[in-house]
């Protein structure tokens, strides 16, 4: 069986709202219900989200078209970078290109890569274990978040080049319950088939 790791598609970023409370933009929505039909997402037993709205409603509309329970865990939540508040793009990208680079080291008081990393590793192997086995899951969460954990799954040192890139989200991984092997690297929503 497998899980699938879904980073949030298009939000509707308002510099005025804090950033876990920014919802889908109508783009960001129209990309997930347009893979509603998708047999992966149809096998679906069980969606896990973070508590970020943005992911809230992600995890909504995927788990409406497998009909199945969603349930929120705070610790998957994107790296904490409350201490800068809102940064405009291009100090964004800087930000967080530091941030890759410096794992050990908190950017003007961010969550540590490192610490980040252990957060969400635990976070999704609680979520696994809670389930029973031999069903297929699927993680909402962050990019930033994503890729820490990506590098784990894929036994890497913590880098951005594990990164999914621009676009504004709505990519997906997939990884092997069994084993943990990570099976692809990120994909757009609407390219990904889901079939090893």
């Amino acid at each position: 069986m497998i899980a699938f790791y879904v980073t949030h598609p298009q939000v509707a970023i308002d510099p005025e709202v804090p950033v876990p409370e920014w919802g889908l933009s109508e783009v960001g929505r129209a990309r997930l219900k347009a893979i509603a039909g998708r047999d992966w997402v149809r096998s679906l037993s069980h969606v896990f989200s973070s508590t970020e709205k943005k992911t809230v409603e992600g995890a909504g509309i995927l788990a409406g078209a497998a009909n199945c329970g969603i349930e929120p865990v705070a610790e998957m939540g994107e790296n904490d970078r409350s201490a800068t508040g809102f940064l405009p793009p291009p100090e964004f990208e800087k930000a967080a290109d530091w941030f890759f680079a410096n794992p050990d080291q908190s950017f003007r008081g961010w969550e540590r890569a490192v610490d980040a990393q252990a957060r969400i590793v635990a976070a999704v192997e609680a979520a696994i274990a809670s389930r029973p086995t031999g069903k297929q899951i699927a993680l909402v969460g962050h990019g930033g978040v994503g890729t820490l954990l990506k590098c784990h799954l894929a036994g890497q040192p913590i880098s951005r080049k594990g990164d999914q890139g621009g676009g504004g989200g709505g990519n997906v991984f997939a990884f092997r319950l069994s084993d943990r092997r990570l099976l692809c690297d990120w994909t757009p929503v609407e390219n990904f088939e889901g079939k090893f």
